[in-house]
């Protein structure tokens, strides 16, 4: 089988190439294609692979290709992972929102608008491609905003396009571990949008574990989200937060956290990476060496900003355990070509799941997957306090939707004005022409 990967120059690609490594089994994916707009990158990544590939036996060819068409056709599997505007956008999306004093961070709140109205017209394209050169191939979707690429290329190609994330695997594992289940074989009654989502239960054989650690102040406090969001706040929730509900819950802060900051997550990563790939430039350079020490700084400073104003200190090492979105890939793509069925939780259209949102909107929930796809499961309802929340960005998301489609300035600033983290029409309007200007690719908005 084929695997396509866009955004084939991105740095974590060798982590989904590791993943394929390990799966020795008959019908495992046998070639990869790095497509990306970027040649030079997609080489140093190639580089990495290979490293990787040393000595491990039928390791899967990668071959790379500036030509989209080319890398789509005879795909089983498409990778989306690509960034519109690159890490430069990314900061840039950072200094327009903090600049009016909003949170500019790439997936929430006025970045994470920002980023979508980018990258929209993109993702589109990409599933008409799709539709039409590899109509039986499955897209799985990394591309963030996760949750509003995924809705966006649904309205093409259906439910033939999954977006994954990590962090809620992330979550269910440090939860799991830390009430001494093994993660495998809990169930983790978890649902939401993409990056704003709950888990409210946690069962192994039938009995839900999670009201004995909402019980126990230390036991809360010993682990990421216990230590970001304070154990007072978590009992008071009755359910554990996706980290990112930070940016919600602890907003002042977390802005002044970024706007005291001498750089930005973004502009952090633009410099850390353009490090690696100039590196990367010299023959001699070890790749995979490279890369790895790389990735383990990156890995150390996620969510700094968001610790940073919560007092949460430095990440302990098990929170930087790989197994994320690379195992959820392979494991979906496990489920779908050889029947091996998995329970995983993704980014899907929502059926009957939220009654409070309609059947297209894309959420993220867990799945039962198999040989025709991924199937939402039933799931506990939202709690009170966050179904307010879900509605309001789901709002927002479908505002991002119809101003990428239209083209429309207008709609694009009620976006903006719409979203809980913004709250100004006046700030939304000069978001807008802040990130028309930084980015030549929002000229379309009029």
């Amino acid at each position: 089988m084929r695997l396509a990967i866009l955004g084939g120059g991105g740095f974590r690609v060798p982590l989904v190439y590791r993943a394929l490594l390990g799966d020795h089994a008959e019908g495992r994916i046998s070639e990869v294609v790095l497509y990306d707009v970027d040649g030079a990158r997609a080489t140093a990544i190639a580089r990495v692979l290979a490293d990787q590939a040393a000595g491990v036996p039928d390791a899967p060819a990668v071959r790379v290709t500036a030509d989209l068409d080319e890398a789509l056709r005879g795909a089983d599997f498409v990778f989306s992972a690509i960034r519109v505007g690159g890490l430069e956008g990314r900061a840039a999306d950072e200094r327009v929102a903090l600049a009016e004093g909003v949170l500019g961070q790439e997936t929430v709140g006025a970045g994470g608008i920002a980023y979508g109205l980018r990258t929209l017209p993109v993702a589109v394209d990409i599933a008409r491609r799709v539709r039409r050169l590899a109509p039986e191939a499955w897209v799985i979707n990394f591309t963030n905003p996760a949750g509003l690429v995924t809705e966006a290329m649904a309205r093409h190609i259906g439910d033939r396009v999954i977006g994954i994330c990590d962090s809620p695997v992330g979550l269910g594992r440090r939860v799991a571990g830390l009430l001494g289940a093994e993660p495998g074989r809990a169930w983790l009654d978890y649902v939401g949008l993409n990056h704003l989502g709950w888990l409210s239960g946690l069962e192994v054989d039938g009995q839900d574990l999670l009201p004995r650690l909402l019980g126990d102040r230390d036991l809360l406090e010993s682990f990421e989200e216990g230590k970001l969001f304070g154990a007072d706040w978590l009992q008071s929730l009755g359910v554990i937060p996706n980290e990112y509900l930070h940016y919600y819950y602890f907003n002042r802060e977390t802005v002044h956290a970024y706007r005291s900051a001498e750089l930005t997550r973004g502009a952090f990563l633009r410099a850390q990476q353009a490090r690696f790939y100039e590196e990367m430039q010299s023959p001699e350079a070890p790749a995979f060496k490279t890369w790895d020490a790389t990735r383990a700084e990156r890995e150390a400073t996620y969510m700094a900003h968001s610790r940073e104003a919560a007092g949460a200190g430095e990440r302990a090492p098990e929170d930087m355990e790989s197994g994320g979105y690379e195992q959820v890939a392979l494991a979906l793509m496990r489920a779908i070509a050889r029947d091996e069925r998995a329970t995983l939780i993704l980014n899907v259209r929502n059926r009957t799941t939220l009654p409070e949102l309609d059947s297209d909107a894309v959420i993220e929930v867990p799945c039962l997957v198999d040989a025709s796809g991924p199937h939402p499961a039933a799931v506990s309802p939202l709690p009170g306090h966050a179904t307010g929340l879900v509605c309001a960005v789901k709002a927002v998301e479908r505002e991002v939707l119809a101003a990428a489609d239209s083209g429309s300035r207008a709609t694009a600033v009620k976006a903006f004005a719409l979203h809980p983290l913004v709250d100004s029409v006046s700030v939304a309007r000069r978001l807008v022409d802040g990130y028309r200007q930084a980015h030549p690719g929002l000229a379309y908005l009029t």
